[in-house]
């Protein structure tokens, strides 16, 4: 969106989604290879979203042919960018997992969520593997493909070491089971990525169906656990290690 204008209108989504949340996603390392806070601005002014989201994806740049590798003193420049902007700034990973630790660093600093995208979903380790045509690297990255805090474990985490933090729960969620159990995990929302990635390319109508029956899944955990909404379900002490 920045580097063309040829390919701007294509995030341009807001006139088909008037009324839901909208965020826009910016890998965080981008701050360090001169993506400037005129910059962001004008990337919230192009989507018209409510919030940023900054993803942190250090192993898929490693891997990634010519990925962007240097991650120093984020931290501060992520805290300067949330203090500057007027709009809700969050931090994501891409399959990896956040940990409790981190979460921490990144709520004491500012940030308005948390998106674990913990591991058991799409490894961009492995991803990155198939696109690249680096002998060493493809080789190097086998050893990365079960890389990472699974999802369950970073909601464990977090729930203990932010309790206050708007929490979602992605990397491997393909139900509506998953996502009770991220619930009563301590997430706030369950999000979907590659799961509805077929009806998503296919047509409104099978993600309307593929949604409902997701819906009907987790009505159905609730319904078996006595949670009578989704605040009990947060709450409930039916939860077993495993």
């Amino acid at each position: 969106m920045l580097e063309s204008e040829k390919y701007r209108k294509s995030f341009q989504v807001r006139p088909y989604a008037p009324h839901i949340p909208i965020i826009a996603n910016l890998g965080a390392v981008q701050l360090n290879y001169g993506v400037t806070l005129d910059q962001v601005k004008q990337i919230m002014e192009w989507t018209d979203a409510n919030a940023l989201v900054l993803h942190l994806n250090t192993i898929q740049e490693v891997i990634q042919s010519g990925g962007d590798t240097n991650f120093s003193d984020l931290l501060s420049k992520i805290e300067r960018l949330i203090r500057e902007l007027s709009i809700p700034v969050g931090v994501k990973e891409v399959g990896f997992g956040i940990d409790g630790q981190t979460a921490k660093s990144l709520t004491d600093i500012g940030s308005s969520f948390i998106d674990v995208a913990g591991a058991g979903g799409t490894s961009w380790s492995q991803v990155e593997k198939l696109r690249s045509k680096e002998k060493i690297k493809k080789q190097a990255a086998e050893a990365m493909a079960t890389w990472g805090n699974p999802t369950a474990v970073c909601l464990t985490e977090l729930s203990t070491t932010i309790p206050n933090q708007t929490v979602i729960a992605s990397g491997g969620i393909r139900n509506g089971l998953h996502a009770a159990k991220a619930l009563a995990l301590g997430a706030d929302y369950a999000g979907f990525a590659r799961s509805i990635l077929k009806e998503a390319i296919q047509s409104e109508e099978n993600v309307i169906e593929w949604m409902q029956v997701r819906e009907l899944e987790l009505r159905m955990v609730m319904f078996g656990i006595g949670a009578q909404n989704l605040h009990a379900l947060r709450t409930t002490d039916r939860l077993i290690e495993s």
